[in-house]
């Protein structure tokens, strides 16, 4: 694959991945939603707010023109808060190369509709879903930037297509992995954000590695369950797009999920945790759509319960431990 690559979104993952983008070889133009952000990618080929510290590759520009990003680009990789992208994406679709494979690195679920980004992506761009590429992992973008050692997976139906994403993305830092299993690889993807909102409240609380324990592996365990019930493969959690992403979430004090849940189990309110963390946190507006998905498919989810009756309902936390652990024992 050859050619323009535009990613649309400035935050730390799209930096990021315009970096790797770039460190493979390909020209990249970054959309940032503020005019100041592109212009200091595009003058200094840096993105301070998000990378402090990083400089980008000269292969990387930037612009607050998304028509322009998008004009002739044949990867377009579509790295907005989930909950904007159906918006966004009515707003560029008719810009978009008519063969253009589009790349999506959001992790969350849709409200309302219960839709996985890439059906989003389907629904609002009327796109085959061979099309969709998406890309998720233990993609903890500071790590990344650094070329500390990452790996990642890049899931489509299509197989060729996604190796030829596959290509685009290899670094000495950056080792893409391929699947078929697009289900899982985003349902993966989604309800990690929610679970490192637990583990966050429970490090907060002052519990130790136990209770932490118990919520990575419940929280996988609940996560398989959806997955199972949505036709994905179960080995698919057990890789890096599911048990290898939730545990960097969990286990990052950078973690922007993980700090946010931090701050709740401190007792700060929702606004004063989206002070305090200033960036998105996508597990608190996923947790809606996912308790909802599971509510959908007859599928427990207790933990995801738990944290949306916390985000949304303003639940004490302590009572949530409580709920947990009061719920009648099931085997194992």
């Amino acid at each position: 694959m050859s050619g323009q690559v535009a990613v649309l979104g400035a935050g730390s993952w799209g930096t990021a991945f315009a970096k790797i983008l770039a460190d493979a070889g390909r020209d990249v133009t970054i959309w940032a939603r503020r005019q100041p952000i592109a212009e200091v990618i595009r003058t200094e080929r840096r993105n301070p707010e998000y990378l402090p510290g990083v400089v980008l590759p000269q292969r990387v520009t930037g612009t607050g023109d998304a028509v322009e990003a998008i004009k002739g680009a044949e990867m377009v990789v579509l790295a907005v808060p989930s909950q904007t992208l159906r918006g966004n994406l009515a707003e560029w679709v008719g810009h978009l190369h008519p063969e253009a494979t589009l790349v999506s690195l959001m992790k969350g679920i849709e409200l309302g509709t219960t839709k996985r980004m890439s059906e989003v992506i389907v629904e609002t761009a009327g796109v085959a879903a061979d099309r969709v590429v998406v890309v998720s992992g233990p993609n903890l973008a500071p790590e990344i930037a650094a070329e500390q050692p990452a790996a990642t997976v890049v899931a489509c139906t299509d197989s060729e297509r996604a190796t030829l994403v596959q290509r685009s993305i290899t670094t000495p830092y950056f080792r893409p992995y391929t699947n078929d299993d697009v289900i899982g690889c985003e349902l993966g993807g989604a309800v990690k954000n929610v679970i490192a909102l637990a583990y966050g409240i429970a490090t907060a609380m002052g519990f130790g590695h136990n209770t932490r324990a118990m919520l990575v592996t419940r929280g996988l365990a609940e996560t398989a369950r959806l997955g199972v019930a949505l036709g994905a493969d179960p080995l698919t959690f057990a890789g890096l797009a599911g048990m290898g992403d939730l545990v960097a979430s969990c286990s990052s004090p950078s973690a922007r999920n993980r700090t946010f849940g931090e701050h709740l189990g401190r007792g700060a309110t929702l606004e004063e945790a989206r002070v305090a963390t200033r960036q998105t946190a996508e597990g608190v507006k996923s947790a809606l759509a996912i308790r909802d998905l599971a509510r959908a498919h007859g599928v427990e989810m207790p933990i995801t319960e738990q944290v949306e009756l916390v985000c949304h309902e303003g639940v004490d936390p302590r009572r949530a431990v409580q709920a947990l652990m009061s719920r009648t024992t099931k085997p194992e």
